[in-house]
This record gives C-alpha cells, structure tokens and sequence, in this order.
C-alpha cells in the first residue's frame, strides 16, 4: 500500500520533468492563470525551445479567442531571431454569448493554445517578405486565411495535438450556446472533426515500426 502511493507521485514527477525539458521557460513569458494549459501544448513542439514568445491577456480581441504574430520590434531581424506574441482574449463574445478563460475546460484551451502554436511554427518558416505578404492576403482573402487556419490545424496534429484539436472543435460545434453563423464559419475556414480524425489516423500509421520477419 505504501509503495503504491509512492509510486503515483514518483511517476508524476518524472513525466513532469521529461515534459518541461523540452521547454525553454526563460525565453517565454506566460501568465501564471494559463501556465499548466501553456506548458502542456509547447510540450509538443521542441522546436520553439529557442523561439521567444509572450503570452499576453487582451480585452478584446476582434473575431477571435486567440491571435499570433510576430513582435514588431524583432519583425525586420533574421527570422531564426524573430519573437512573437500570442494574444489571449479575456472575454471572448460570440454572437452575444460570452465567455472567459474560466469558463472552457481545460484541454479545450490546450488544443487552442496548440494551434496557434502551429502559426508561430508556420511564420517561423516565411521571410520577412513573406510576412508582409502573408498579412496582406489574410486582411482580403478570406481563401488565404482557409489555407493559413488549415496549415496550423495541421501541424498542431502533426505534432501529436490532433486529440486536443478534436476537443477545441467538438467543444464550439457543439456547443448549443454558440450560433449557427459561427459554427458555419468554423466549418468553412477550419479543418473538420472528421479529417482531424483522419489526419491523427495517418499519423499513427507512420509512426507504427515496421514488422520485419525473421528467417527460419
């Protein structure tokens, strides 16, 4: 009975301190209300370990929950060097319905926290002209944010978030509170639950080792 109770503890720690290895805490400023949800989804991308990136609660932020860009002052350094900052609505209002950070569950906020993760993985791959170009598609092309919405969904299931991805979608299009009208725009311009299912599906496949049969 006391070995079991040490065990769970033990074990915790471990996969705490595996978890957070592959997560460069100085160079990332993270509101202490977030902290958990945070660290949870840049565990699934060791790439940003030397990527500086702010987490900063806004009042509002128009026609999202969540927004990612670069910082301005590092737009014009190498893009290796640049820093960016995700902005957090503090109240999130969705056709008269309205919400705070309290108010979603957890993994909810980690599969939104993942996606936009998977922006700052997509700017970090764009020149700096490419980034102005980038931002100017996405104020006039409602075809170019699809595209960029997309591409972020995509590497946050990539990168092993597809179960979070899947909550965060499940949770607006089912969510009886929220209208139509937003739920259709997330259908249009997001990836579905059901190819999220597929893509989490393909990963697993090519991460299963080859069965190599041995020779009598």
């Amino acid at each position: 009975m006391l070995l079991t109770s040490l065990i769970k503890p033990i074990l915790y720690f471990t996969l705490s301190m595996t978890q957070t290895q592959s997560i460069n805490l100085d160079n990332k400023i993270i509101p202490e209300s977030i902290k958990k949800e945070v660290i949870e989804a840049l565990s699934f991308y060791p790439e940003l370990y030397d990527t500086a990136i702010e987490f900063k609660f806004k009042d509002d932020i128009k026609k999202s929950t969540m927004q990612a860009q670069p910082r301005f002052a590092s737009f014009f350094k190498a893009k290796q060097n640049r820093e960016y900052l995700i902005l957090i609505s503090k109240r999130i209002q969705i056709e008269g319905e309205k919400f705070t950070m309290d108010d979603i569950p957890s993994e909810v906020k980690v599969g939104w926290i993942g996606h936009e993760l998977g922006h700052v993985m997509d700017y970090r791959e764009r020149t700096n002209l490419g980034m102005l170009i980038f931002g100017i598609k996405y104020l006039f092309s409602s075809a170019h944010i699809k595209e960029v919405e997309r591409t972020a969904d995509t590497y946050a299931i990539a990168h092993g978030m597809g179960d979070y991805i899947l909550k965060t979608k499940n949770f607006i299009l089912d969510n009886a509170n929220l209208s139509e009208k937003y739920k259709d725009r997330i259908r249009r311009l997001y990836i579905s639950p059901e190819e999220v299912m597929e893509l989490i599906n393909e990963n697993k496949v090519e991460k299963e080792p080859e069965i190599v049969e041995m020779e009598d």
